[in-house]
């Protein structure tokens, strides 16, 4: 299986983003890819909560989802829209992640569960929760190559969530993301590499890189990992499109070597003395 991370470095006009993810999807396309991975905010960085809702759309009428759906199914490749800012009632926007398969069609979509609510070293502060609302689901679903499980950039630092989607049968997991320059020099590749040997399963963390409105630098370096924790692509910080071929087969032997998927044992919560 081929699987290709296109990574970019999105702004603030959607037109210009789609544009640019479609066209690392019809490369990717035309190295063999099958399976095509965008990042988190793929179609939209923008500088504030008010511009990042303003610009939310309904599913039904969200060009950039109606764009990788034409092209899925111009490519006839299975793609990961990373994930779009999706308008909802409560006038909040849900950060989705859709699967789309090689006739355009939605398989399956994830709306982010954890939200970035940080204030950084360096000054930087982030209130996601300000703005999104969060989902309250894992997702797996059936692909060719077996089933994948859905997840989006903070979600990384949760590994019971990973850890469900893996015991739920998960053999591939994607993570995309854009993740802040500070947070993926310090811990990006330790903890994609740790989900991945935790789990058994090939990682695949398209990203973001670059400068964006609002003084925001993200840290690039897409990610594919393998299930013994071995990183078969990393793509640096410039944007483009970057392959790997992955063989499925290395799951069931790395969850046969260390079985810990099947270790688990209740415990009593944690007192303090």
């Amino acid at each position: 299986m081929r699987v290709a991370c296109v990574q970019i470095t999105a702004g603030d006009d959607m037109a210009a983003n789609v544009a640019a993810a479609c066209d690392g999807i019809r490369a990717a396309a035309g190295r063999g890819a099958e399976f095509i991975t965008t990042p988190e905010n793929v179609t939209m960085m923008a500088s504030s909560g008010r511009e990042t809702r303003a610009n939310a759309r309904r599913e039904d009428d969200h060009p950039g989802l109606a764009a990788f759906r034409v092209a899925a199914r111009d490519t006839r490749s299975w793609v990961l829209a990373g994930s779009l800012g999706i308008a909802l009632p409560s006038g909040k926007v849900a950060n989705r992640s859709f699967l789309i398969d090689a006739g355009g069609e939605i398989v399956a979509r994830y709306d982010k569960i954890h939200m970035f609510d940080v204030e950084l070293p360096n000054g930087e502060v982030y209130r996601e929760s300000a703005n999104f609302e969060p989902g309250a689901e894992s997702v797996v679903v059936a692909s060719p190559w077996g089933p994948v499980g859905l997840t989006v950039c903070y979600d990384l630092r949760f590994p019971h969530l990973y850890r469900a989607l893996a015991q739920a049968g998960a053999v591939l997991i994607t993570v995309p993301s854009a993740f802040t320059a500070v947070t993926g020099r310090a811990h990006w590749h330790v903890l994609l590499r740790a989900r991945a040997i935790e789990c058994g399963a090939f990682i695949v963390a398209p990203a973001q890189t670059g400068r964006h409105p609002g003084n925001r630098q993200t840290y690039g370096h897409s990610l594919v990992v393998a299930p013994w924790g071995e990183v078969l692509l990393d793509a640096g910080d410039e944007r483009g499109v970057s392959v790997a071929d992955i063989d499925l087969n290395k799951v069931a032997e790395a969850r046969r070597s260390i079985p810990s998927l099947q270790h688990d044992r209740p415990f009593a919560a944690t007192r303090t003395a």
